[in-house]
């Protein structure tokens, strides 16, 4: 299934329970479809959610509400019965908000251009953490819930590691001369994947995050999105417009599995019972492929089951920070810390 968008688009997320997605694009528009196997998906939302670009999209609140970030600081919390703001905090970052990810059910996590992440507590309404993690803007976020450890790729080329429990970076890789843009989790927590600029995997063992244990040269160009189907096994988008199906360890291009012509591709995601996978990309698509389709001659071939490693030990341990990376390509401050006062109030409506 293809959606015109009729704008760039920047990000895409599933309702968590329902078929529904959501778009933010170029214009600070918020769109919201409803997707069926047999017919065309239904424009559900259309509402002008920020003046300026509209970068990151999340449902919260079990999908009772989106959250979308902009580049004009801001935060917002839409209805998505009736599209009426719920709450807007006009100056939620001091620089343009690049990314959302939810951590728990009540609690997000936004970054911003200037290397800050925040984490919002929706039960507290206040922003409980900050972290001035980073030189560069925050490409990308994933959680670990075990832990309760945030991990941040940035433009500064370097992955950190914010601890929730003792709200501080807990430490900082070493400067990896290449922007870091996407990141995940895999063999269950014991290893971490970084998407680069050049296309490299930057592949680091938990607990050792000053340099990456391997490197994984298979993508030609930028690796912009990662997203893990299971422990051993992720699919990345490209900006060759090309998602590949990618294993770790053994590292292998798998197979191409779909793509958006020659566009890059923006952001990736599973759908509430991933039976399907959206993909945006800028050619002002929005595509849901049917992901048995996609994987569906590489999981019937002899020698290639989803395969889910054995559990890993305990990853809640303290690890020495590094000293501070440098020879960052352009060091900016990071400024604009909210305090919890002001940001009372964000979720209380929600």
């Amino acid at each position: 299934m293809e959606i015109n968008l009729g704008k760039l688009p920047f990000d895409l997320d599933f309702h968590p329970s329902s078929p529904l997605v959501a778009a933010g694009l170029i214009n600070g528009e918020l769109h919201m479809y409803r997707y069926a196997n047999d017919s065309q998906p239904q424009r559900l939302l259309n509402i002008r959610a920020h003046e300026e670009s509209c970068r990151a999209v999340r449902f919260i609140n079990s999908g009772s509400a989106i959250v979308t970030g902009s580049p004009d600081f801001s935060i917002l919390a839409t209805d998505i019965e009736t599209g009426t703001t719920i709450v807007r905090l006009e100056d939620a970052h001091g620089a343009a908000v690049n990314r959302l990810i939810n951590l728990t059910e009540t609690t997000i996590s936004s970054g911003d251009d200037d290397g800050c992440i925040k984490v919002w507590d929706t039960r507290q309404r206040s922003c409980c953490n900050t972290f001035n993690a980073h030189d560069e803007y925050i490409s990308d976020m994933t959680y670990v819930s075990n832990s309760m450890q945030l991990l941040g790729t940035s433009g500064d080329g370097t992955m950190s590691v914010c601890s929730l429990r003792k709200n501080k970076v807990q430490t900082r890789s070493e400067f990896s001369e290449d922007e870091l843009l996407s990141v995940v989790t895999m063999k269950n927590g014991r290893k971490v994947i970084c998407g680069t600029q050049t296309g490299a995997l930057l592949l680091y063992s938990w607990g050792y995050f000053k340099d990456c244990s391997d490197r994984f040269l298979g993508h030609p160009l930028s690796v912009d999105v990662l997203l893990k189907l299971d422990e051993d096994t992720l699919i990345s988008g490209s900006e060759d417009g090309v998602i590949r199906l990618v294993g770790i360890l053994p590292n292998r291009i798998i197979q191409p599995i779909a793509e958006h012509s020659e566009y890059p591709i923006e952001r990736l995601a599973f759908s509430h019972d991933r039976k399907f996978l959206g993909s945006v990309s800028h050619d002002q698509m929005l595509k849901l492929w049917d992901l048995h389709e996609l994987l569906e001659g590489w999981q019937n071939a002899p020698g290639n089951p989803l395969v889910t490693a054995d559990s890993d030990a305990d990853m809640d341990e303290d690890v020495k920070a590094p000293k501070s990376s440098e020879g960052s390509k352009r060091k900016k401050s990071n400024a604009g810390q909210l305090s919890n006062a002001s940001a009372s109030g964000f979720f209380a409506d929600l």
